[in-house]
């Protein structure tokens, strides 16, 4: 049983790099089909949804660290 995990691993390396290979290949040649500037802006957007998401789940863990009377002070 030794032997299992390293070739369990070994295979499980070598299978998600291929699949991870494809995948970037496959962004990158769409957004090489489409317009720059439309996947300029759609990374744009994403990147504010994801810092808005990111600010809200800040204030909700501090408010309900605030209701369950935790300390918050250094």
């Amino acid at each position: 049983m030794d032997w299992f995990p390293t070739v369990f691993f070994t295979f499980k390396f070598l299978v998600l790099g291929v699949g991870m290979y494809f995948a970037i290949k496959w962004h990158y040649d769409q957004i090489q089909k489409a317009e720059k500037g439309a996947a300029l802006r759609a990374g744009g957007i994403m990147a504010g949804i994801f810092l808005l998401a990111l600010f809200g789940v800040g204030l909700l863990a501090f408010f309900v660290s605030k209701v369950l009377g935790l300390d918050l002070g250094f």
